[in-house]
């Protein structure tokens, strides 16, 4: 089957449905709540049932760095990990809307890539923006499924005119 443009847009759609429900899940029942849908969430949209996943959330460093796990994306929506102590939870963050702003996608048969911004926003109104990278298989059934996560905040170029002479 032939992944189409409309397939990469609902897969964006679920991916962000799916935080909303963890941070959801998180408010009204607790970690235990939200553990259950943030695996269920993995279990549904990410390919780890066809290997490793190469994915490299916004907010992990060093050894950690990567997730080719489903305990290791787990433990980053949700935190409270003892495998994982740096993770605070990107998921439970209480996110109540995501809106995916696209810059490019790339479609070959069942495997295709969409590189864009995607906008997060908590219940306070605050909202983030990072700079993602997805790549998808179809499986079987014709669903897509994340085989590639790269995330990152957007880079913040120093003032051209900053020196370190004078602080700026």
């Amino acid at each position: 089957m032939q992944i189409t443009q409309e397939d990469i847009s609902n897969a964006l759609t679920i991916w962000g449905k799916g935080k909303i429900a963890i941070s959801k899940a998180f408010d009204d029942g607790g970690i235990d709540a939200a553990r259950e849908v943030a695996s269920a969430s993995i279990d549904n949209y990410y390919g780890y049932n066809y290997g490793p996943v190469l994915f490299k959330p916004t907010m992990a460093s060093g050894a950690q760095t990567f997730r080719p796990t489903k305990e290791g994306a787990l433990a980053y929506f949700c935190g409270h990990s003892d495998a994982y102590p740096l993770d605070n939870g990107f998921a439970i963050m209480g996110w109540r809307a995501m809106e995916s702003i696209p810059s490019a996608s790339f479609i070959q048969g069942d495997v295709a890539m969409w590189m864009g911004w995607v906008k997060l926003t908590d219940k306070h109104g605050t909202v983030i923006t990072v700079d993602k990278s997805f790549g998808y298989k179809m499986d079987e059934a014709g669903n897509l499924r994340i085989v590639l996560h790269h995330s990152s905040l957007p880079y913040q170029p120093h003032d051209q005119n900053s020196t370190p002479e004078n602080g700026t």
